[in-house]
């Protein structure tokens, strides 16, 4: 099933006639909610007479290796097994095939076809599959390859593919990203291959590098132009020679990297420290890093770092740094965990060693209830009380909110906003009463389904229907019978633009309620053996758009997962990505943001999206340190898998699903893709609903914003 994304109403069925032989046909239906009732009906059908399940957790392999301009030996098995140093697999796990495989390379001379067939005949020599190839993507040596395995060929759609040339005067392909994204049942991928403008000076170059790629890229549901790749995608990966450097002396970079010491070298990274100052990849995270610098290697060994390079302009130094980087994004509430960050030491062609990473993803698929199809039309709806935003802007027009989503029939927009006042020149507050907010009704009603759905909000101008900042909104945390508080920021083309809180619920019919159990909720981490509170968890999820590493690592072993334990943290050991604060900003544990940061507006005592139900004192002030919710609590001595809260179904339900048509046109790739908009999430830990700390307080702005 192929549902268009153009035209709601409008549903693609590819039927499977021989092998390697399929007919398409389409058919309109009278509304969005008929479309998807008939495939819910399709849906029940496949599950009483089909054997083929739908996964709802898949593995992702995502490697990038700059290849120096000379091709790869014969065997680079070391890179898609993640054999190497860092973060590497289990022994047992690296014979497990990943579900997808994602090569990224840049100064790749191989054409093609020839690249793309020898990683089909690696991937057959390891996992004796043939994955399928979904997407190729060129500009000039820059290449993004998309493998998949047989078993999920028709859960492919979607399939779109563009590039972006950031060379000199934006029109040379020496420099630039190629990118890919595609629907994989109900999720939405994303991934982005580049390389960066190099020079151990050039940081303002790659950081524009980044922001052009951003902007220009063509990916993703054309529905969503209000909004950059970093908000179209249930998850986006962004990997690639990213060239930033390591801004210390060469003689103290080796002394370090031949200790092995690389934390004190982390800290001058340029990537990381223009994150931390959120002018590139914001709210991305990276796994940590504990593998050597990746360039510049002499070649044929890996044990010298060759630092001086003859160019025509003399003598140029290139310092040892990690060039080669995978990052990602994901939506608030959905499933992500980084199973291995690393580089191979035994490929010796290039100056560059390949990197890779692998990810266990959760996903959705064509949504059916396991109690059938339900008896009342009964509906659910989504109701804002009042929405309140902080604005990065010196004009005092009018605003009002789009709403996207896939589980709506179509986007909805708020009348302007009935207040507004500034006290500071560049930011302007406007708010919205429920009066001037529109109550949206999601296509289905079944609790299920709309905890794996999410909202997308543009703050646009009346004027001139400008955006001024977007967000996504996990709708999981809203559902309930008494509003709840949401706080997130807004961005807007790669830049933090503001802030924006309000208060919400997701109103379901009580016949509709409960709830199936995922694969990865199955995981728990239970601290009785370290003297903690029996039955709480330890584990924080990732919430937002923040990566918080856990204490444990999953890494998966056939269809289920082992869990092993990574070591006991310091209880005393706050894992958050938030930049690190100078001395001279006072008490760095106080987390600013729009309302409290002197740069932004200021307005006290913000609740935010979950504490703010608790109590009083949980709400963040210009005065109060960060809440608890949002640190990660100590690691616990003891793991074990629990069964399922009673109110969960079966574990790994698995149901055939939807796609959606290749956004290359109505007509491209057939595939088996589903309305839901993002993987599932860590819902249920020791019985309990596990309900995520705020969003966060974002980080602050640079100094002199």
């Amino acid at each position: 099933l192929i549902k268009s994304q153009r035209v709601q109403n409008k549903l693609g069925i590819v039927f499977e006639k021989e092998k390697d032989k399929s007919q398409r046909k389409d058919f309109i239906f009278a509304s969005a909610k008929k479309r998807e009732a008939f495939c819910q009906l399709l849906q029940l059908m496949k599950n009483k007479h089909s054997n083929q399940d739908e996964p709802d957790m898949i593995s992702i392999f995502i490697g990038t290796w700059n290849m120096g301009s000379v091709p790869a030996p014969k065997s680079v098995a070391s890179w898609v097994l993640c054999r190497g140093l860092g973060k590497t697999l289990d022994e047992m796990a690296v014979t497990i095939p990943h579900d997808l495989y994602v090569f990224g390379t840049q100064e790749n001379s191989v054409c093609d076809r020839e690249w793309v067939e020898t990683l089909r005949a690696v991937l057959k020599d390891q996992t004796e599959l043939d994955y399928k190839p979904i997407a190729v993507q060129t500009l000039w040596n820059i290449k993004i390859a998309v493998l998949v395995k047989p078993e999920h060929e028709n859960r492919i759609s979607h399939v779109g593919m563009s590039s972006v040339k950031t060379g000199i005067a934006n029109t040379l392909g020496n420099k630039g990203a190629v990118g890919v994204s595609f629907m994989f049942n109900g999720t939405s991928f994303g991934f982005v291959n580049c390389h960066l403008t190099s020079g151990n000076e050039k940081i303002a170059r790659r950081n524009q590098n980044y922001l052009d790629i951003l902007r220009l890229l063509s990916l993703g549901d054309k529905q969503l132009g209000s909004f950059d790749i970093s908000l179209r995608f249930t998850h986006l990966f962004w990997l690639g020679d990213l060239n930033y450097r390591l801004d210390m002396d060469i003689q103290e970079i080796l002394n370090y990297i031949n200790r092995k010491e690389f934390e004190p070298l982390l800290k001058v990274d340029q990537l990381n420290l223009e994150r931390e100052k959120n002018k590139v990849f914001l709210r991305f995270a990276e796994e940590d890093i504990s593998f050597p610098p990746t360039y510049r290697y002499e070649r044929g060994s890996r044990d010298t770092y060759v630092w001086q390079k003859q160019k025509a302009t003399g003598m140029r130094t290139n310092v040892p740094s990690w060039c080669d980087r995978i990052l990602w994004k994901s939506y608030p509430e959905t499933h992500i965990v980084c199973n291995s960050y690393g580089c191979t030491d035994d490929l010796v062609t290039s100056d560059h060693s390949p990197v890779f990473a692998t990810f266990e993803v959760g996903v959705t698929s064509q949504f059916v209830s396991k109690k059938g199809l339900p008896k009342s039309s009964e509906q659910a709806y989504i109701e804002f009380e009042s929405i309140e935003a902080i604005v990065k802007t010196a004009s005092r027009t009018k605003f009002f909110i789009e709403f996207y989503s896939t589980c709506l029939e179509e986007f909805k927009k708020s009348y302007e906003n009935d207040s507004q006042n500034s006290d500071n020149v560049n930011f302007l507050r406007v708010g919205w009463s429920n009066k001037q907010l529109t109550t949206l009704k999601p296509l289905l009603s079944e609790i299920e389904y709309l905890q794996d759905q999410h909202l997308l909000l543009t703050v646009k101008s009346v004027d001139g229907y400008e955006s001024y900042g977007e967000c996504v909104l996990a709708l999981k945390s809203m559902i309930g019978s008494t509003a709840q508080q949401f706080h997130t920021y807004l961005s807007h083309r790669g830049e933090e633009t503001g802030n924006i809180r309000g208060s919400m619920r997701v109103r379901v019919p009580a016949e509709r309620m409960g709830t199936r159990e995922r694969l990865y909720e199955w995981i728990s981490v239970d601290n009785d053996e370290t003297g903690g509170p029996k039955g709480k968890s330890t584990m924080v999820s990732r919430v937002g758009h923040d990566y918080v590493k856990q204490s444990v690592v999953r890494k998966q072993l056939g269809e289920l997962g082992k869990v092993t334990e990574e070591g006991e943290r310091n209880s005393k050991e706050e894992i958050t990505l938030r930049p690190k604060q100078d001395p001279s900003d006072g008490d760095s544990s106080i987390s600013k943001n729009s309302y409290n940061n002197p740069a932004y507006y200021i307005l006290e005592g913000v609740p935010n999206q979950s504490a703010a139900a608790i109590s009083p004192e949980l709400l963040p002030s210009p005065t109060s340190s960060n809440p608890p919710a949002a640190k990660l609590p100590p690691s616990s001595a003891g793991v074990r898998i629990k069964p399922p809260p009673a109110t969960s179904g079966p574990p790994h339900p698995r149901r055939p699903g939807t796609a959606q048509e290749c956004s290359s046109g109505d007509d491209g790739g057939a595939g088996v893709v589903g309305q839901g908009g993002g993987g599932g999430v860590l819902g249920t830990v020791g019985g309990t609903m596990n309900r995520p700390p705020p969003d966060f307080p974002p980080p602050p702005l640079p100094k002199g914003a």
